[in-house]
């Protein structure tokens, strides 16, 4: 019940639903009569400002049989903008003892931190900024647990980009996922960049246009070599 995106809510679903609890807690119980896994809940504060509804929301999908509850500390009418209000959620906190999740805005272990405490959240999410980074997770993770952020080397990145590239593949099918996968190759290249690398043109254009996997692994590969050399350099 996060999704902002109009061709979702436009369906009455994602964030739509915050707009009807009724059908809302009506969805949560039927997910869970119909599984034997615990069933979570993901929100926003609220369709907007004028119908901050997530501790409501909360409490009744809780009572409905939701095992644990997140929330993105924006309105849907917000979709992405500004910042996250990590304060805000602590109105959820208030609504019950459940396991809550406080999602928005978590680019490293300061915000991780710094959410925790605002929000009352047992736990954080992290979305978009683990766009091309999926190894952030466990970097916040070590963190919050008294070890030391571990940034991996190039060739771990290499591996997991591929690692990534091929997974999607082998869960979407081709023509799907060499389409979906692009914007997780875009990232990965970003990220090389980022870290002070200087991929060419070409080899980016190739990454991100062609339909062909093997072209696709092999840019993948020249992109992270050109970068081994610059670093040794």
């Amino acid at each position: 019940m996060g999704c902002p995106a109009k061709k979702v809510t436009g369906g009455w679903a994602g964030s739509a639903l915050m707009r009807d609890l009724d059908h809302a807690v009506g969805l949560v119980e039927a997910a869970v009569a119909a599984v034997d896994v615990p069933v979570t809940v993901k929100m926003r504060l609220g369709w907007d400002d004028g119908s901050r509804n997530a501790p409501e929301l909360a409490r009744r999908a809780i009572d409905a049989g939701a095992a644990m509850i997140t929330v993105h500390g924006r309105t849907r009418q917000q979709f992405y903008k500004g910042r996250a209000d990590w304060r805000a959620i602590a109105a959820v906190r208030a609504a019950g003892a459940f396991p809550l999740v406080a999602n928005g805005d978590i680019h490293g272990a300061d915000d991780a931190r710094a959410c925790l405490d605002r929000s009352g959240a047992d736990y954080v999410m992290v979305g978009r900024a683990a766009l091309g980074r999926p190894w952030l997770v466990g970097s916040i993770g070590a963190v919050l647990a008294g070890r030391g952020a571990v940034e991996p080397g190039l060739a771990v990145k290499l591996a997991e980009a591929r690692e990534h590239y091929e997974g999607l593949l082998s869960l979407m099918g081709r023509e799907h996922g060499v389409r979906h996968a692009r914007k997780h190759l875009a990232a990965y290249a970003d990220e090389a960049v980022a870290s002070g690398c200087a991929p060419a043109a070409e080899t980016r254009r190739v990454l991100l246009t062609t339909d062909d996997p093997t072209l696709a692994l092999r840019a993948l590969d020249d992109l992270f070599a050109r970068e081994q050399r610059r670093v040794a350099a």
